[in-house]
Parts: C-alpha cells; structure tokens; sequence
C-alpha cells in the first residue's frame, strides 16, 4: 500500500548498490526458464503490476559489476506470498533461495525488510526476483540490492520528523484524556481514538516501530494501512458529533456517519491483504477512499456556509491532509512518480491536522462549558423563582415543604401560622392594588434583617408562617405579630381601620421535632390560630408540646386489701 511510508531513494541516499532495472508481471505458470528469454519486460519506473499473481523483477549484473557483489534484498514492508531469487550464470547455471513472508526480517532502517540473495559471482549475469502475491506496487517499485545489511535506511533528517510527528500527536491526546474528564462528550473520546490511530499509523508506516521491537512483516504491513482506514473513518464519525447541531443537515449528518462506518470497514478490509484478495485489494484499498474525501469535503463545506466556527478550525486542519492524501492516492495508483520528499507530506498533514483539532476542541469546550454554566445559573435561577411567592419574595409553600425536615435538624423548632384579620374588606374597600401592597408590608414585618433564626413563608393568601429557633421564641413571635399592623400602616396611610393578625403557635422540644412533619406542626398551628380568630382576632394562642420518657405516675388512689 502505498500509503504506508515514503520510499526509499538509492540515487538521493547513495547507500543502494542497484535498483530494480526491469519488471513484468505474470500467472503462476511462469518459470525462471520462461523470464529469460521473454520479451515482456518492461524497463520503465512505472507500470508496476499488483493484479497479477507474480511480479517479477530483473536486475542486470551491469550495475553492481563497478562494486562489490551485492549480499541482500530491501524493498517496502508490504505482504507477499514467497519471494524467490534465481542468480543465473553465463553458463546457465543457477542458484536459487526461496522465502515465505514470515522468514523476512523488519530492522531499525524504515519501513523496509531485507532478504539475503544467492551468492552473485563475477559470471553471474542477471538476478531475477519472482514476487508471488504481491499486495503492493511499492513492494515492487522500491526494492533494492546492497552489499551491507544496513545500508538502507531513513536519513536522520526524515527520521527527526516522524519523531516530532509522533511528539505532536502526544499531546493533544493528554489533552483529549483531560478534556474528556471534564466533558464527557463523545467528541472527544472520538478524538482520542483519531490520534491513537495516527500514532499507530506514523509508527508502522514510518517504520519507527522498528527502533523499538522488530516485528513480522504481515503484522507492520497491515498495522499501517489499517490504521489509516480506522483514523479516516473515525474523523468522519468525530465530525458528525463535533460540528454544531446547527451546523449541519439532517441528511448530511447521517451521511457523514455512514461514511465513517464504511470507510473503517471497507478500507479497512482491503488493509488486511487477504490472499485471495491480491488481485484487487490494492487499487480498491485506494478507490473505496474517494467517496469519503467527497462526503467529508462536502460536509465541511456545508458547514461553514452554514457559518459554523467549528467547521472553520476543522476546514483548516484538514485541508492539507486532503490534499496530501489525494496526492499520495495518485502515486498509489500510479498515475505519476514523485519525488521522494513528498512521501513527507502525509505525516506532516497528520501533526498539523491533530494539533489544530486539538485546538478547535479546546475552543470547543470553553464553548460548551460557558452554555452549560449558564443553563445551570438559569436552571437554578428558575429553581429559586419557583420556590419564591413572586409577590413578597418569601419562599412559598413547596419550597419550605421540600426544606422542612431539614430546617427541623437545626433547630427550628417554633412553629407561628400567621393570618391577616378581616383582609378581605381591605381589598373590598381599597381595592387588590391595596391588598397587595398590605400583603408585601405584612411580609416586611415578618422578616427579621440579618436573623439567621427566622425564616418567614408565604402559605398563599393572606396566610403566613414564621419558623423560629433559639431562646424566648414565643415572646419574639409575638414581637413580629404586633408589628404588622404598624408597618402596614406606615406602608399604607388611609386605611379605615389597623389589619392586625391573629397567630397560632405550636412549640415543639427539640428531642420530638424530628418525627414531626409539616403536616402536623400545620394542623396543630390551624386549630390554635382558628381558637385565636373565634376569642376576638389580634391575638396569639399558643401551646408549649411535651414529651414524656416514660408514662406519669398514676393519680387514681390505692385500693386497700381486705384483711
């Protein structure tokens, strides 16, 4: 495959002693005997063949007679079946070796595997390579004959770019871990598995792998194609979630994801390079990518029009890895030979692309951190106007039934039901403007500034209560009872008579107030306020509740025994 690494240059590295002068490709029938006097070679650095079942290749002793013999084989890591070397005499004799895929060796040079030849004599004339079931036309393209095994390699320059590649996916995966913990959006996640995938691609297409441990080449040969088709589809599916909901169509979006899902499973197959899919899995590998760089083109496109700020930052992340990637699918399906550098261009496009996401997620989450904090504050802002009477501001009647249990566990354990006497002639004579406005002056009264021992309700109505903690509770009740009228009419001058309030007052010992309900406290409070209301109004009744330990001794006097 074509996208697994750049290429090896003999002529820009001086290290390869020949390069491949001729290629053909055959069924399996062919034989040696047959390639020596064929005329079906071809000795143009194009044209290679993956559809056949052998590629063979042809290396002319002209051109490692002017150096030592050459001792090993290179070419790109891509799958084969057997690879087997003929060196053939002036006499006609020959000398053969033969190997299976897992016999060739992966070593710290690149993405490359060597081979040893059969010994090359001074009358060896020609070496001819029979590649059966090649997936790759790399494989056939870039291969190479030295003399010494390790003298094809990456130069440290291209080297030290793959290393800062990878050093540029780090970390933006730290940063998708630590956004992740505090945003959990599927984005991010997606993103993590994106760079995880470019990492693993980077690693085993750039050969860097090879540094660490030396692995079959079945395994590096599909490790990097796969990884691709997984970070492609996986892109796709993140920029579905990613884009603002606005950002896209219905129809877009649900195309977009069935992009990802075949773009992991259809590449994705076509990376395994199947045997039996050799004829065709290397072009298709390439073709069943068109319609994912359409649809996410697409998508991007739509998405900006559509002026989403999301889809800028992806717009300028993506760019060049498109391009890069429609570049290296045109030299992969040999449309033209490039030079060497641009083989780069693919790994750079990939850092540039990951940090610049990285980027829009971070521009991303403070974004959705700010909606979030402020659907909080406005969550929590219509919690408390719910919990509030609109009209006085205390809190109401749900709010201290859902807070009750708990303002009893810290000791409020005075309870006052208040109500406003003969209210409604105020409102009959002077109008509901003038009922409202008692109503806000009576809930004045009844709150007591910077008292963290009170807490004032508005039942509904003209009714109140008024819960209190702390020493000498009932004489304070009462306190807030007989300011009412005063501050009612300070508030409201003109009222024919004073509105005075008639209270009811249950007070609890702080041992029993916990089995209490608001219910009960309630009813006690009503009968006592009905008991006020019935002795003439203007008045607080109360009771002091007791509990006993253990039942009062018996008063009814002994029964003496008869003798």
């Amino acid at each position: 495959m074509v996208l697994l690494s750049a290429p090896l240059s003999a002529q820009e590295q001086g290290r390869a002693d020949s390069a491949v002068a001729c290629h053909a490709a055959s069924g399996t029938e062919r034989t040696f005997a047959d390639m020596t006097s064929a005329v079906m070679w071809t000795c143009e650095p194009r044209g290679f063949q993956t559809d056949r079942p052998v590629g063979w290749l042809r290396f002319d002793a002209t051109y490692w007679q002017d150096g030592a013999s050459p001792r090993f084989f290179f070419s790109r890591i891509a799958r084969f079946e057997t690879i087997t070397f003929a060196a053939i005499d002036e006499s006609g004799a020959m000398r053969t070796a033969s190997f299976a895929e897992d016999e060739a060796e992966t070593f710290p040079g690149g993405p490359v595997f060597r081979l040893p030849l059969p010994e090359l004599r001074p009358e060896t004339q020609v070496l001819l390579v029979r590649i059966d079931r090649p997936h790759s036309a790399p494989l056939l393209a870039e291969a190479r004959l030295a003399a010494d095994p390790d003298s094809l390699h990456w130069s440290m320059t291209q080297m030290m770019v793959l290393a800062m590649v990878i050093g540029m996916l780090l970390l933006p995966l730290l940063f998708d871990l630590g956004f992740f913990a505090v945003l959990r959006e599927r984005f991010v996640a997606l993103h993590a598995v994106m760079v995880i995938a470019m990492m693993v691609y980077v690693l085993f297409a750039g050969g860097l792998i090879s540094l660490v441990v030396s692995l079959p080449v079945a395994v590096v040969a599909i490790a990097g194609p796969l990884a691709w088709a997984i970070g492609c589809g996986v892109s796709a599916l993140f920029l579905a979630k990613f884009l603002e909901e606005d950002a896209q169509s219905k129809q877009m979006r649900i195309l977009t994801q069935a992009t990802g899902i075949w773009t992991i499973i259809v590449p994705g197959f076509f990376a395994l390079q199947l045997h039996a899919t050799q004829a065709y899995d290397d072009r298709l590998y390439f073709y069943t990518f068109l319609p994912t760089i359409a649809v996410i083109s697409a998508a991007l496109v739509e998405a900006v029009l559509r002026g989403s700020r999301s889809a800028r930052f992806v717009t300028v992340a993506w760019i060049p890895l498109i391009l890069a990637s429609i570049e290296r699918l045109w030299r992969g399906l040999g449309i033209y030979v490039g030079p060497p550098e641009l083989d780069l261009l693919l790994f750079v496009a990939t850092g540039f692309e990951v940090t610049i996401i990285s980027l829009a997620i971070a521009d991303r989450f403070f974004a959705i951190r700010r909606e979030r904090d402020e659907a909080v504050e406005s969550a929590m802002e219509l919690s408390r106007l719910s919990e509030r009477d609109p009209l006085t501001g205390l809190m109401n009647r749900r709010a201290i039934t859902a807070r009750f249990p708990d303002l009893i566990a810290k000791g409020f354990d005075t309870f006052a039901l208040v109500d406003l006497d003969r209210f409604k002639q105020v409102n009959d004579k002077h109008g509901h403007q003038a009922g409202d406005a008692a109503l806000v002056a009576a809930a004045e009264a009844l709150r007591v500034r910077g008292s963290r021992d009170s807490v004032p309700v508005r039942l509904g109505g003209e009714e109140f209560v008024v819960l209190l903690r702390g020493p000498d509770a009932i004489n304070r009740v009462e306190a807030l009872r007989q300011a009412i009228p005063l501050h009612v009419a300070r508030k409201i001058p003109g009222l024919e008579a004073p509105l005075t309030a008639s209270m009811g007052v249950v007070e609890m010992p702080r041992s029993a107030t916990a089995d209490m309900t608001f219910g009960e406290f309630y009813a006690r409070a009503d009968k006592l306020l009905y008991d006020a209301k019935k002795a003439g109004r203007n008045r607080m009744n109360f009771e002091r509740l007791k509990v006993f330990s253990e039942a009062p001794p018996s008063r009814r006097p002994k029964r003496k025994r008869a003798a």
